[in-house]
């Protein structure tokens, strides 16, 4: 495959979003044949199992976004211990109607950071059980459960140096799980 195209899906809807950086960033430290293209999330309704014979378009381009993708990366923020709800919605949103999700398949890489000691972890680990519902292969090691913290980030958005080699490593290793599951 010359290409991988990855969907990237942010849990987080704030403007300055820590976990849109840690995205941005870590699709520079990926080789020049994955392209990384975040997918929107924001405009998506309110699941309702009452519109599964006729999804909304937004959701239609979701699903369409996903399923044109070789893997998906998961970068979530942690609200009150879980994933945040917009990233239920979309993962809802896009596993539906029954029998027709977008995501069955696609290898998943699931990261975060937030400004707590245990980066997204708690977060990440619900988000996995959703996953392995899904049908997703989802890459195991190596965890990553990055703080937001002074330092992470350069003044370009590249990731400091303090992560640099531990971020690099587990894009290494997204890189080799999304090829052996397209191989």
């Amino acid at each position: 495959m010359s290409k991988y195209r990855i969907a990237v899906v942010v849990g987080s809807l704030r403007k300055d979003s820590f976990n849109r950086k840690l995205a941005t960033a870590l699709a520079r430290l990926a080789p020049s044949e994955f392209e990384f293209h975040q997918v929107r999330i924001d405009d998506l309704p309110l699941y309702n199992q009452d519109d599964d014979g006729n999804q909304a378009e937004p959701v239609q381009r979701l699903k369409k976004e996903i399923a044109g993708s070789q893997g998906v990366l998961f970068v979530t923020a942690e609200y009150n211990r879980s994933i945040p709800g917009v990233l239920k919605n979309a993962i809802d949103n896009a596993s539906r109607p029954y029998g027709q999700s977008a995501w069955a398949g696609k290898p998943a890489g699931v990261i975060g950071t937030s400004i707590g000691a245990i980066g997204s972890a708690l977060a990440q680990q619900h988000l996995r059980n959703v996953l392995a519902y899904l049908d997703m292969p989802t890459l195991g090691q190596p965890e990553a459960f990055v703080q937001a913290k002074d330092g992470l980030f350069n003044a370009d958005g590249s990731i400091g140096e303090g992560s640099k080699d531990f971020l690099q490593g587990w894009m290494n290793q997204y890189v080799a799980w999304v090829k052996r599951h397209n191989g």
